[in-house]
């Protein structure tokens, strides 16, 4: 049996730069867990069920990749899964200088290891936190993210309003 990657994240939503690291994750690893944090603190738009949800349709095609979630911290998962290894893109330098420290920490706390996968320069500029912001604003975001969640994201500004 091979390596688990897990692929955590807030995925408030979900973009095509997410979608980019799972697949190519999928490609590389036996099985990928794509875990949703449960994290209030961070007030997402989506609930942790739908973005479960969202992330089960557009991952429906990808072999070996599982949807799950967890709250507190992520070695925690981590060891439960003991064959885990966690996997983290990295979009520019800013990236790394905070998932560099995070990697540490996990290996300090529990031996786990974190493996570092570029993002595909197509998506380097691409976050979550913008796409919400271009949407709030009327912005297009297709092409960002799957047209399932950019119904989605479009359906929760207009109930906001």
């Amino acid at each position: 049996m091979g390596l688990t990657a897990l692929c955590p994240g807030t995925f408030d939503p979900v973009t095509n730069g997410h979608l980019d690291i799972i697949e190519r994750a999928s490609e590389t690893f036996e099985t990928v867990a794509v875990a949703v944090l449960e994290n209030p603190a961070k007030r997402p738009m989506f609930t942790v069920e739908e973005r479960i949800a969202m992330l089960e349709k557009v991952c429906a095609d990808m072999s070996g990749v599982e949807v799950t979630s967890f709250d507190g911290l992520l070695v925690d998962f981590a060891r439960r899964r003991s064959d885990a290894v966690i996997v983290k893109g990295l979009r520019a330098v800013s990236d790394y200088e905070f998932e560099i420290q995070m990697a540490q920490m996990n290996h300090r706390l529990a031996g786990v290891e974190t493996l570092f996968m570029p993002t595909n320069p197509s998506w380097s500029f691409l976050s979550s936190s913008l796409v919400k912001e271009v949407a709030r604003f009327g912005g297009d975001v297709e092409g960002l993210v799957p047209d399932e969640v950019r119904a989605r994201l479009h359906d929760r500004l207009e109930e906001g309003r």
